[in-house]
């Protein structure tokens, strides 16, 4: 059995939370509201224009979210 002394481990990143958020040029992090993908016909116009918009995460949230993507 061999042993792994000398090599340090690399912390990988959250693939579904890759996808999900990203990080502006500022060094905020942003997602997109839900309620868009499906079921558009009975929402309303307001709703449906409302719900494509780009959020900017609070810091709690965000301080979460940079532990599942170290590398980001």
């Amino acid at each position: 059995m061999a042993t792994t002394l000398g090599k340090v481990g690399r912390q990988k990143n959250h693939k579904a939370s890759a996808k999900r958020f990203k990080k502006t040029g500022s060094g905020k992090w942003k997602r997109l509201k839900a309620c868009i993908r499906h079921l558009l016909l009975q929402k309303s116009y307001r709703q449906k224009k409302m719900g494509g918009k780009v959020q900017l995460l609070a810091k709690g949230d965000a301080k979460n979210i940079s532990k599942l993507l170290p590398s980001y």
